[in-house]
């Protein structure tokens, strides 16, 4: 029970990574807030996972209404009367617009940044005012590698979540005093849904050939990670970018080719 009583909110959290760590907190023993579009969905999507003695409630956010994202705050101090850990897990992604710099308008562009930065940007601002009151707290971004390892295409993606890995240490640094941390999580190809739908087996393929371990991630690898920066365990631990990825990015261009080859230097 590493998390024990402790109060989370993580966004955008009902598939994927967002559930996995959601599920992998409440088993750790926190309060856990879902914060969603759909409330009502996410009460129906958790009733059984209570009855069995996890704390999992659920909060209404929706990006599109940056609004939300204060009120979302509010509403969970106001019922547990303290915030203890943010996990912001929402990132949006449009790959039919979102190309390279010749081929993506300006308009979607900035859409996409604006979406991404607000999210983490506006829920952590409201956060660090909750956590300070309480003697300090967690600040969790759910990144990606795109974000550190530039690609062919999602040019508005790919800078945001690089804004978001530089925003993660403005936040550790400025946020310190009030012993509120901030990490990030730079998650790789991960087996979630999102990814069977949006990617042809053919490019899965080739990606998984230039990942020194061979194969996707699991959302629960996240999951664990995310709950490790959750709780005290990492009390000397912030700014800190960690990508969760499979070691992808790190070897010599050409080691995708190399390692599925008799190929000798």
């Amino acid at each position: 029970m590493r998390l024990k009583e402790k109060v989370i909110i993580v966004t955008a959290s009902t598939r994927g990574i967002g559930w996995a760590i959601v599920q992998a907190c409440a088993k750790e023993g926190a309060i856990v807030y879902m914060a969603v579009r759909r409330v009502e969905d996410a009460r129906e999507q958790v009733k059984d996972r209570n009855k069995e003695g996890e704390i999992i409630k659920a909060v209404y956010c929706d990006a599109s209404k940056p609004e939300t994202y204060g009120s979302m705050i509010k509403e969970v101090v106001r019922n547990e009367g303290r915030l203890d850990v943010l996990i912001n897990n929402f990132g949006t992604s449009h790959p039919a617009v979102d190309k390279d710099i010749e081929n993506t308008s300006y308009e979607d562009f900035i859409s996409t940044v604006d979406s991404n930065l607000a999210s983490v940007f506006m829920t952590s601002q409201q956060a660090i005012r909750a956590m300070k009151n309480n003697g300090g707290g967690s600040i969790i971004n759910i990144s990606s590698i795109g974000g550190s390892v530039p690609d062919i295409s999602q040019i508005a993606y790919g800078t945001s979540k690089a804004a978001i890995n530089y925003l993660t240490k403005l936040i550790a640094v400025q946020a310190a005093k009030y012993n509120v941390r901030c990490n990030a999580i730079l998650p790789g190809m991960i087996a979630t849904d999102a990814v069977a739908q949006n990617l042809s087996e053919e490019f899965k393929r080739f990606f998984i050939r230039h990942i020194p371990l061979g194969r996707m991630g699991r959302p629960d690898e996240i999951a664990a990670l995310a709950v490790y920066f959750a709780g005290d365990e990492s009390a000397y631990t912030t700014g800190q970018i960690v990508e969760v990825s499979g070691g992808f990015g790190i070897p010599t261009p050409v080691y995708g080719d190399m390692a599925h080859s008799d190929t000798k230097r």
